[in-house]
């Protein structure tokens, strides 16, 4: 119960002093504290009410705080000093700024209320379990599934010494669809390994050889994990889902309810990593800070965290702002920029005016309308849902989060560990979905769906055939 206070404590104080030196307008001021007011109820329910343990509503919450409460108001702050424009080249809009917080309320509102609607749903409650016969097969499953990952270590060689020599602003060689295949699907199956190792050690009846053999294929199959998934070869966004589930998965008593995951992704993504910008970004050496860190201290005020905020690491709110920007020159896409996600697997050299991704759509307008150098954009799932059908699309992707994260619930509370820690993953990727855009954050979901759930489970219905059809080809001879 104490840590519940001191967190909706250090979230308050916080707050407060966000505020209290929030240089705008009343108007601009008002629309981002109702915003925080809706937040904050979401907190205190979060907290003090929901008895389930619901990762997503962490995510939901601290993204919402850091992306569209914290970054923008520092970043307005940094306007009236500087060039008085966003990160995105887009200038100051006051009515731009008000109708993000006007759509960014109705999001979170009509989230919240389906949310809580959906939770009562019996239909939603059926909680999906692991069967008998999958459990019997599991040693074998797990065998297979660590000699596929050898062989696409062999065949994959070449691709992570490219990826690792290759520097980020450089573009691949590789096509989209290659990379999501090899970075998403195949490179994730021993992350699935590892998952159905661990649904063996929870079997009540385990054979002490067979211990053996899955204590051996969890240290291959993490080995592989780390080569696959390390900072060399993969983004920050792609591998806090999976560290934290491996966390989850060997010391699960560090973030197993909501008040200690809220409180590791708060002081983290609000706290830590922006304050590290005073060291990140001083020009000061190493030596210099240690001999008085009070010189550290001055150099800050220079805009160590308000130059961390100002970046494109921080642009969420402004590409809303660009989406009203480009949807009042262009007009609503009435569904069109959404095939771009449900339809991802469709190849361009087949489809030829499939649609581009909002991120792009957005920043490309950018880059003719302001001057702006970079096209690949994040544009959140509140402008996705804007971008296509105005307020109707902001509802509608509000209620579609809502109904996806309820049946993710069911998935968290299952002994099926597939399911149940790619659920937690989801919670912990739903930042980076958030975020958006919406084609990639939902391309790269499916993908990863693919690698650790869908082709364990065909090995696993293989598996089971051949046995079948061996027990028949027995029968047949008696």
């Amino acid at each position: 119960m104490g840590l519940k206070y001191f967190l909706v404590t250090i979230y308050v104080v916080f707050t407060a002093i966000l505020f209290y030196f929030f240089n705008t307008t009343w108007d601009v001021w008002s629309s981002f504290f109702l915003n925080a007011v809706i937040l904050f109820g979401i907190l205190l329910y979060h907290i003090f009410i929901e008895r389930e343990y619901s990762p997503f509503i962490t995510t939901f919450i601290v993204f919402t705080f850091l992306f569209f409460i914290v970054a923008p108001i520092s970043q307005i702050n940094f306007l009236i000093e500087s060039s008085k424009i966003f990160p995105n080249n887009l200038p100051f809009k006051k009515d731009f700024t008000i109708l993000s917080n006007v759509i960014i309320s109705l999001f979170n509102g009509v989230f919240f209320i389906s949310y809580l609607f959906f939770k009562k749903y019996r239909p939603f409650k059926k909680t999906p379990s692991v069967k008998d016969s999958s459990l019997k097969v599991l040693p074998v499953t797990i065998i297979v599934i660590v000699i596929l990952s050898i062989i696409i270590l062999f065949f994959s060689y070449d691709f992570v010494q490219y990826e690792i020599a290759r520097p980020p602003w450089v573009k691949s060689s590789y096509s989209k669809m290659g990379r999501l295949i090899w970075k998403k699907v195949l490179f994730m199956l021993p992350f699935g390994g590892i998952l159905l190792c661990f649904q063996y050690f929870k079997k009540k009846e385990k054979k002490a050889i067979n211990m053996l053999l899955i204590a051996g294929s969890v240290l291959i199959l993490l080995a592989l994990l780390f080569w696959f998934k390390n900072p060399l070869t993969e983004k920050r966004n792609a591998l806090g889902p999976i560290y934290l589930c491996l966390l989850l998965l060997f010391m699960p008593r560090l973030i197993n309810n909501n008040t200690k995951i809220l409180t590791l992704l708060f002081i983290s993504m609000i706290i830590i990593f922006p304050f590290s910008a005073i060291i990140t970004h001083t020009d000061l050496t190493f030596q210099e800070m240690l001999k008085d860190p009070r010189f550290l201290i001055e150099d800050s005020k220079g805009g160590g965290i308000a130059s961390a905020f100002n970046t494109l690491n921080y642009d969420a709110f402004a590409n809303i702002m660009a989406t009203f920007d480009y949807v009042k020159e262009y007009g609503f896409s009435y569904g069109f920029q959404l095939l771009s996600a449900f339809l991802f697997f469709v190849p361009r050299s087949i489809w030829v005016d499939k649609p581009i991704s909002t991120g792009q759509l957005v920043g490309e307008h950018l880059m003719d309308d302001y001057g702006f150098s970079y096209s690949n954009l994040s544009n959140p799932i509140i402008s996705e849902g804007y971008i296509n059908f105005g307020f109707f699309g902001v509802i509608l992707m509000a209620i579609g989060l809502a109904l996806a994260i309820i049946k993710l619930l069911t998935w968290l509370k299952s002994d099926d560990y597939l399911k149940k820690i790619m659920a937690f993953y989801f919670a912990m990727h739903l930042m980076f979905l958030l975020r958006g855009d919406f084609t990639n954050g939902f391309s790269y979901f499916i993908g990863t769906l693919v690698g650790v759930i869908f082709i364990p489970k065909a090995i696993e219905f293989s598996i089971k055939q051949i046995l079948l059809r061996q027990y028949k080809w027995k029968q047949s001879k008696i």
